[in-house]
């Protein structure tokens, strides 16, 4: 980095130290001068000195600053009537950090009070001279009309390029705020993006392994029971195993193909309501009588997601009836399309009703399929059914275009 660069940076980085050492700078060459011209001079040298150190809080403390400022420059109206002080030249400086750093309030008084003291500055060292004789050839109105313009004109200059580095700074600031909200906004909704795609890789693991393993334990339980008996079940149940195990393994090796963002990963469409028979007949397999009833016929065709929400609502009700509805169990879906959307109820007569609430598996299962619908508008209820067995009751809404 270049020296003049990192001159600058320092002095951005403390604006403080610059103030200190610009105020030590002025008290140097516009004070200490006033002790080393004729006669000891300890007034105009208290003054000059408040002047010029005043100044090294004129952008921390701005406000007192310009009243210990101001209040110096008064006194040396009347205690430095005739030759003035250098210093006063600083009162330049002190309203242009008046408008930058300062309130507006303070700004604009800080304004009045220089231009009021312009004035009394141009009445005090050239007006009463010249009326005194001091001063030939300065005693017309129009010179001292044009001297007192020209000396309130220079403070207005500085004032107003104080209020352009006030606006600028403000405007800055506005910028960097914005910027930092928008990080933190940004940040938000990464974190609220990950978890949504955590609760969504959640649902797709615990729909996918939960069925297949229920019916594989179910199949593997019953085989182990009956081939006591019979040992030509033990093949039949081992082939349904080994079916069953195959279609997990396609549909975790799509999940996580989509997972890596594999181009290459399997193209196979996502499980819709025709894919329901297959279902049905799988959870046959593991021991369920399932029945199915169809009734009208769709307004229109639900968008892909909400037919595999309603495939996932039928696949963890009927895993849940192999899982907790115990042996000789019969279920029922019936699926009714309406003007309305689709209305789907899942029944069973099993004895696992507090069970398919209370576990820790099941449990979990519910709330994918509560959310699942919520993204489609989707409504569901699940509760133990009055007589006896678990009733799963659940509507998809047609998506408006």
């Amino acid at each position: 980095m270049l020296l003049h660069r990192r001159i600058y940076a320092w002095m951005q980085a403390n604006p403080a130290k610059v103030d200190l050492c610009s105020a030590l700078g002025f008290t140097l060459f516009l004070a200490v001068p006033v002790l080393l011209i004729g006669r000891w001079q300890p007034v105009e040298f208290l003054l000059s000195t408040a002047i010029c150190m005043s100044m090294a809080w004129r952008r921390t403390r701005p406000v007192p600053a310009a009243a210990v400022q101001a209040t110096a420059c008064i006194l040396s109206l009347f205690l430095v009537p005739e030759t003035g002080l250098p210093a006063d030249i600083l009162v330049l400086g002190m309203v242009y950090s008046l408008a930058a750093f300062a309130p507006r309030w303070a700004s604009l008084a800080g304004l009045g009070l220089a231009l009021a003291g312009g004035m009394a500055f141009v009445l005090v060292y050239f007006i009463a001279p010249a009326m005194g004789g001091s001063l030939p050839g300065t005693t017309g109105f129009i010179p001292m009309l044009i001297l007192v313009i020209a000396v309130d004109a220079v403070v207005l200059v500085f004032w107003t390029f104080g209020d352009l580095a006030r606006t600028r700074r403000l405007a800055m600031q506005a910028l960097q705020d914005r910027a930092h909200r928008l990080e933190i906004e940004r940040q938000q909704e990464r974190d609220l993006a990950a978890a949504d795609e955590r609760s969504h890789i959640a649902r797709e693991m615990h729909d996918i392994v939960a069925h297949s393993l229920s019916v594989i334990i179910t199949q593997a339980d019953g085989a182990r029971y009956a081939s006591a008996d019979d040992p030509d079940v033990a093949p039949r149940t081992l082939g349904v195993i080994a079916e069953t195990g195959r279609s997990s393994l396609r549909e975790m090796r799509r999940l996580l193909g989509v997972l890596r963002g594999d181009e290459a990963a399997s193209t196979r469409p996502l499980p819709s309501l025709a894919d329901v028979d297959a279902l049905v007949d799988s959870v046959r397999r593991g021991g369920v009588d399932v029945s199915v009833q169809v009734d009208g016929a769709p307004r229109r065709p639900l968008p892909p997601g909400a037919e595999l929400s309603a495939y996932r609502v039928i696949q963890e009700s009927l895993t849940n009836v192999l899982k907790h509805a115990g042996p000789s169990a019969r279920a029922a879906v019936d699926l009714q399309w309406s003007p309305r959307g689709l209305a789907l109820t899942v029944t069973d007569n099993g004895i696992g009703a507090a069970a398919a609430i209370d576990s820790d598996g099941a449990g979990q299962g519910i709330k994918g399929m509560g959310e699942r619908l919520a993204l489609y508008d989707g409504t569901l209820k699940a509760a133990p059914a009055a007589g006896g067995g678990f009733r799963v009751e659940a509507f998809i809404p047609y998506t408006e275009a």
